[in-house]
């Protein structure tokens, strides 16, 4: 059964050279829910994500897990609690798929430790769930864009952690595939009660699949909640400098953005 761990940030400040990306940003994860951050591109969701996975160290301000400084806590320790599949993952030239998603294994075996049924059961239950199980012995540079996604999916649902965190995980993917992931990882969310991090670009797939929304903007947490309080048309305007009307959603009852753009705000076309 999985633990709920809890992971935080306190003050964080992170940056590239010269350039400051976030700034004293201090927000809570809700252990075992999806949080979704949402914003404007190069806004920092991303640069957040990966401070959070200890892959950019702080300039100052901490990232807790379990209430410690995750960069004070061995690696491998880390690894079985939190996975991360980055924006754009790169795999060995010629791996095959199952051994890819092998290597999400890799926190929890050593030396002392060779593979076992339940790394076996741990990669199967993975390719199955992301549909990709017919591609076991494929290699990964072969597949499409978006049979490639699923298996980095595949690799991280493997590591079997309490947290994971997933930077644009439907990149690459149809409509159909987008929705058949974020159903994937809500059914993961629901049946072991992992806690479930992304980030998104689409407003309107993470006002209905999150539970806490994260709106980010120019480096600093401009707001946080139920997708209800926080997809407004202020929101949307303050956060991505677009105006629209936000909608009940006719299917999930959340949100939905509809984009105003300047040949839709219902002045008459000149003839």
């Amino acid at each position: 059964m999985t633990v709920n761990r809890s992971l935080a940030t306190d003050a964080l400040s992170v940056g590239y050279d010269d350039r400051l990306v976030l700034e004293d940003l201090s927000l809570t994860i809700p252990a075992g829910r999806i949080s979704v951050i949402v914003g404007a591109n190069a806004c920092g969701k991303s640069t957040l994500l990966r401070s959070m996975a200890r892959l950019l160290p702080p300039r100052s301000g901490r990232v807790l897990l379990d209430g410690r400084s995750i960069a004070e806590q061995p690696t491998r320790e880390v690894a079985k609690v939190l996975g991360l599949l980055p924006q754009t993952p790169v795999a060995p030239d010629g791996i095959a798929v199952a051994d890819l998603v092998a290597r999400g294994r890799y926190p929890h075996r050593s030396f002392l430790r060779p593979w076992t049924t339940d790394d076996e059961q741990a990669v199967t239950s993975a390719l199955r769930m992301t549909d990709v199980l017919e591609l076991a012995d494929r290699p990964v540079d072969e597949l499409s864009g978006g049979q490639r996604q699923r298996v980095w999916i595949a690799m991280a649902l493997a590591q079997g952690t309490d947290v994971l965190l997933l930077d644009e995980p439907t990149t690459f993917l149809d409509v159909t595939h987008q929705v058949e992931v974020l159903d994937l990882l809500t059914d993961l969310n629901r049946q072991s009660g992992t806690t479930i991090v992304m980030v998104l670009h689409d407003l309107n797939l993470a006002a209905r699949y999150a539970d806490e929304l994260f709106a980010v903007k120019d480096g600093r947490l401009h707001s946080h909640g139920a997708p209800a309080d926080v997809v407004t048309e202020a929101t949307v305007r303050e956060v991505f400098g677009m105006e629209s009307r936000v909608v009940p959603d006719a299917v999930s009852g959340t949100p939905l953005v509809l984009p105003i753009g300047r040949h839709h705000s219902g002045a008459q076309r000149a003839v």
